[in-house]
């Protein structure tokens, strides 16, 4: 209970922080500056002023990301141990993938909602739908163990009569486990595909719909190619989000369900850092995944 309570002050507290953003952007409205922006003259550096600045951008990047990543390699290459790694990786791919098909499907119907049927009350019922990702994901685990656990009782009682044992039917699964994640994670691919959906004219619906398409055509037709790129976008950071996530993980995985990011915290805590190494390695360069798209999409742009 006390865990309880201290999640339903951390979740108050996100409310009121949601809340006070959104008043304080109420009928502001922004504008592009794009133009003035491509006019500016950029400033060229050379000779020791460009050595000097070079050196500073790679310091963080040497040090943040290049020396680590090349001792972790080294230490997966000649010492870390490798018996179980597969079946981590399995596991870990399998939970973040068809977690984040579902989280971006779930989005798809969020942001398309919005667009057809457009109100105050929905809008302010996806913002709330988005409050997940503003809190850590222990908060969130406790809040759907306590409701999963409660209704894995009502279900065992109701079952016991008929001489079945009580089991967890809900909570230590998978399936709670995607929940959180959906809980968690919604408000990352709804704004990738609102973004997406924002750049599609709404003539082009109007059209679909003169042509004898239903809602449901417009958007396999229409919207679903035109939104391949912010849809493949959301399954990445979300794919990434969920290899990554550990609070909501260890709390409500199935018994002997490990993935990268659990084994890497309990070898961790168990002073192997070596033996760490390889998920560690695995975690970072699916990481960078989404990074190189993002870059190459703006790149783009």
């Amino acid at each position: 209970m006390g865990a309880a309570q201290l999640s339903s002050v951390l979740l108050g507290f996100v409310v009121l922080l949601v809340v006070f953003e959104r008043l304080s952007r109420y009928r502001v409205r922004y504008y592009s500056d794009r133009q003035r922006k491509l006019n500016q003259a950029s400033v060229t550096v050379s000779g020791a002023k460009a050595l000097i600045m070079q050196l500073l951008c790679l310091l963080p990047v040497c040090f943040g990301f290049l020396i680590p990543t090349l001792l972790l390699m080294y230490w997966t290459a000649f010492f870390a141990e490798l018996q179980s790694l597969w079946q981590l990786t399995l596991n870990s791919f399998l939970l973040a993938g068809g977690s984040s098909v579902i989280i971006v499907l779930m989005a798809l119907m969020v942001a398309y909602a919005n667009r057809l049927y457009p109100s105050k009350w929905l809008a302010n019922l996806t913002i709330l739908v988005g409050l997940g990702y503003a809190l850590p994901g222990v908060v969130i685990a406790i809040g759907v163990l306590i409701p999963f656990s409660s209704l894995d009782r009502w279900i065992s009682d109701q079952l016991v009569p008929f001489g079945v044992q009580p089991s967890l039917y809900l909570s230590g699964t998978v399936f709670a486990l995607v929940f959180a994640y959906l809980v968690r994670f919604l408000a990352v691919a709804n704004g990738n595909i609102v973004s997406g959906l924002a750049r599609i004219q709404p003539s082009l619906d109007q059209s679909g719909r003169l042509l004898g398409l239903s809602q449901t055509g417009v958007l396999r037709t229409i919207h679903v190619p035109l939104l391949r790129g912010s849809v493949l976008t959301a399954l990445l950071v979300c794919f990434v989000d969920i290899l990554k996530e550990l609070p909501a993980t260890m709390m409500l995985r199935p018994f002997n369900f490990d993935t990268l990011a659990v084994k890497t915290y309990e070898l961790a805590g168990e002073e192997r850092l070596i033996d760490a190494a390889a998920p560690s390695l695995l975690i970072i360069l699916v990481g960078l995944l989404p990074v190189i798209w993002l870059n190459r999409s703006v790149s783009k742009e």
